[in-house]
């Protein structure tokens, strides 16, 4: 197993498991994993604190590799539903609100994020004659493992677009200590778009994904991670650390070299 793809899925599997954590500590969905639930929804604690249960369950499964595979698939769809079923109709209702388009973003490139830590993991089946619905729906979601790096381009490339429509606001973001705020705002819309491209193209693929997990991870410790600790009580804030955690680790998994095919054996 590849260091750089097993670091990677670790750091997301504690992301999920700090994620899990905020759901029981604010007993709210305070993530972007699931939007808030319209209000008429009843329960709403109550479904938070189970969300947040089975995300650190999900967590340690990536982590000891226990049902990982499953995990990681039952995780993907989860997060690709939210999306489809509260995120969109939103965005339909807002199109210019750039943060829902953020939020959506980084939806889908956490449910990438656990259809590409399903593939670094063994377990695929192939589907019996007469399948379960159970094992249909796996199936189903064995074929969308290969969006995973799509959904985390997607991103990229929109977050360094934003990078340009918002420059005030994200140079807000830049650390005060670090001169020249609106060229870093720039450069990181550049690498990010630049990084978002690459991920996509087989020949810069793995390079376009290391670079990028370092760029964000460097992110984390230089603007995310103080940010959090100058504001501890600050949801948002400490989301946006294990966020960055995530992305980091989803890129670092797509380092991974292409399984090669086993040579096809010689009839005699």
């Amino acid at each position: 197993m590849n260091r750089i793809v097993l670091l990677g899925r670790t750091a997301l599997a504690i992301a999920m498991m700090a994620f899990g954590v905020q759901h029981l500590v604010y007993r709210a969905f305070v993530t972007r994993l699931v939007p808030g639930l319209p209000a008429w929804i009843p329960g709403q604690p109550l479904l938070a604190s189970l969300f947040g249960i089975a995300l650190i369950a999900i967590g340690l499964a990536l982590l000891l590799q226990f049902k990982a595979r499953a995990a990681a698939l039952w995780l993907g769809s989860v997060i690709l539903l939210s999306v489809v079923l509260l995120y969109l109709p939103r965005l339909a209702a807002d199109p210019h609100n750039g943060g829902l388009w953020t939020n959506v973003g980084k939806a889908l490139t956490l449910a990438g994020g656990a259809l590409i830590a399903a593939k670094t993991l063994p377990g695929a089946k192939p589907l019996s004659a007469n399948p379960s619905p159970s094992s249909a729906a796996t199936a189903w979601l064995e074929k969308v493992i290969p969006l995973g790096r799509y959904f985390l381009s997607f991103f990229l490339i929109l977050c360094g677009i934003q990078h340009f429509i918002y420059p005030q606001f994200v140079m807000t973001l830049v650390p005060a200590w670090i001169p020249g705020a609106l060229f870093w705002t720039y450069f990181a819309g550049v690498a990010l778009i630049a990084g978002g491209l690459g991920i996509v193209i087989p020949r810069t693929a793995r390079l376009a994904a290391a670079l990028t997990g370092l760029m964000v991870f460097l992110w984390l410790l230089l603007l995310h991670l103080p940010r959090a600790l100058a504001d501890l009580h600050n949801a948002n804030e400490t989301t946006a650390v294990f966020e960055a955690l995530a992305v980091s680790g989803i890129a670092a998994m797509l380092t991974s070299p292409p399984r090669r095919k086993p040579p096809a054996k010689k009839s005699l």
